[in-house]
């Protein structure tokens, strides 16, 4: 595999069509044209882009949620579905990685939702398909607690790619499994608004401060580049999420927003930080820059003590039950968490 070791990245700091897929896929695609004709040859987007973030779990009591939630399932996609087919066509025509961030279904619930990340390479294959380990706060309202299957970096011709999702990047143990299998790219995906507080009750929480200190500390860590990637909320999706309702409205105007930057195998930024407008954030990397960086303080190497310290990550797929049918034998589970018969 011929290795490139220079090349674009455009991180997506957009909206979604709010709670339309659908058309939220027309814009993914069309995002992934345009980012590739600048010459971008990795493209991310933000957590659960497609299509929506489930805000509104932070707005009001679970009782009042429950539309929102039949709304939200009814938009979920699967991950062999015609949505990821489609954005993976466009990654092959324009030969670009594309990171995308989804509300998932599968066949066994017409209810359970996950928030989840798939990595499409550029020849249009899915090579990661990672679960969010534990949806946090108020998101275990709308998600199930996913599994380690997805804790993969994945060795492509553009270099050594993991990602976590938002909170994810706080766990040491997942980063660490990250920096272990040799990392080289991170991505880290973020929402457009966190409400953790009511903003006229509290201003020590910062969305913002929040992504920096965890890119920085794990681009320094894993000596990797770190790609934050956060959405952006635009009118459209306000006043859906608002409905009406001057208090959501304001907490939503108030509340610290997420920010979308770059950061080099040092924790410095080399992008700009956008946070108040809806664009695309391009910036070279070079990954030699890893090479020297691990001079210092190389975590999966000789910066370490194996005989001390031990991490055992579990891989498997969750699975709800084992059915077994006749003469066939069922001995592999694959990233959905179904059986897949084995002749």
């Amino acid at each position: 595999m011929n290795k490139i070791t220079k090349y674009k990245v455009a991180l997506m700091h957009v909206a979604p069509v709010f709670l339309d897929t659908s058309k939220t896929i027309d814009k993914v695609c069309n995002l992934i044209d345009e980012a590739a004709k600048s010459g971008a040859k990795l493209i991310v987007f933000p957590e659960t882009f497609v299509p929506a973030f489930p805000i509104w779990s932070a707005l009001r009591a679970p009782i009042y949620n429950h539309k929102w939630f039949k709304l939200l399932a009814a938009q979920t996609i699967q991950i062999n579905g015609p949505e990821i087919k489609r954005v993976a066509e466009y990654a092959k025509k324009n030969s670009v990685f594309v990171s995308l961030g989804i509300n998932e279904s599968a066949n066994q619930s017409v209810g359970c939702i996950w928030n989840s990340n798939v990595l499409l390479s550029s020849d249009g294959n899915l090579i990661n398909h990672h679960r969010k380990l534990v949806p946090t706060f108020w998101e275990k309202l709308v998600w199930a607690n996913g599994d380690g299957a997805g804790l993969r970096v994945c060795d492509t011709e553009i270099g050594r790619i993991g990602a976590l999702i938002c909170g994810e990047n706080f766990n040491p143990l997942a980063r660490f499994s990250m920096i272990a299998q040799g990392e080289q790219v991170h991505i880290s995906t973020y929402p457009p608004v966190w409400p953790a507080y009511d903003p006229k009750e509290s201003s020590l929480w910062s969305v913002a401060d929040g992504i920096k200190i965890r890119a920085g500390a794990h681009a320094l860590e894993a000596k990797v580049f770190n790609l934050a990637c956060a959405a952006y909320m635009d009118k459209t999706m306000l006043d859906m999420l608002a409905d009406g309702d001057k208090e959501a409205a304001r907490i939503l105007l108030d509340s610290p927003r997420g920010v979308s930057l770059i950061m080099d195998p040092m924790g410095r930024v080399i992008s700009e930080i956008m946070q108040d407008s809806e664009g695309i954030l391009y910036s070279e990397i070079d990954l030699s820059l890893c090479v020297e960086a691990k001079q210092l303080h190389d975590l999966s190497g000789y910066y370490n003590r194996f005989d001390i310290f031990q991490l055992k990550v579990n891989r498997t797929s969750n699975c709800p039950a084992i059915f077994i049918d006749g003469d066939s034998t069922y001995d592999n589970i694959d990233t959905e968490g179904r059986r897949e018969e084995q002749e």
